[in-house]
């Protein structure tokens, strides 16, 4: 695994940024809107209030800027190119052995969120494979082990268009702004097969 943290990716609509301060509060707008954190955060459901206070989440926000360009921290933020507006970001980080039985740093976990107004254009598949090309191609990790709420299709449809393969297993998680578990399918792909579809997809290109 190469430890090179996150450099800048550019796609051809979007550029991946390591994060900043500048574009912090912003992505916390955006996770602050119900239907993006519904089914995305899994910190303490104790934590809600404080997750609501941006004055208090600023000073978190401002510690882990400290480390966003540490060569182990993989976590960009999205910016439209032609605008330069930050609409939302995407990551892959160790999982824990307690929800994806991930203890090998060289299998990883990914999340990503999209300002709701700007989804249905495709930005999240396109964001998501620019970073998922890169942790396999250029930090070389194995493979990625991850979820989504079963009653979120809008999230798992993005990981079976990318070519994550769905397990037979089913696991309740609790997400912080719900009151009772959830079922999530988990989904997986190792490097192998995602160079495969890649190739795949090349070839079609040029027929």
């Amino acid at each position: 695994m190469n430890y090179i943290g996150s450099k800048q990716i550019e796609t051809e609509r979007l550029l991946l940024k390591a994060q900043t301060m500048q574009e912090q509060k912003r992505l916390w707008e955006i996770l602050m809107i119900p239907e993006v954190n519904k089914y995305f955060l899994t910190v303490p459901s104790k934590l809600r209030e404080q997750l609501l206070d941006w004055n208090k989440q600023k000073e978190y926000y401002k510690m882990d800027m400290e480390h966003a360009n540490n060569p182990d921290i993989f976590r960009w933020s999205i910016f439209l190119k032609d605008t330069g507006e930050c609409i939302g970001r995407v990551s892959c980080h160790e999982g824990h052995d307690e929800d994806l039985n991930i203890t090998d740093p060289n299998i990883r976990d990914v999340g990503w969120l999209i300002d709701p107004a700007f989804q249905g254009h495709g930005y999240a598949t396109e964001a998501a494979t620019a970073m998922i090309d890169y942790m396999f191609t250029k930090v070389n990790i194995d493979e990625i082990r991850t979820g989504a709420a079963i009653v979120n299709p809008a999230s798992w449809m993005i990981m079976e268009k990318l070519g994550f393969i769905r397990q037979d297993k089913i696991k309740l998680v609790q997400y912080t702004f719900l009151d009772e578990p959830v079922e999530d399918y988990l989904y997986t792909i190792t490097k192998e097969q995602w160079f495969t579809l890649r190739n795949r997809k090349n070839r079609r290109r040029l027929i």
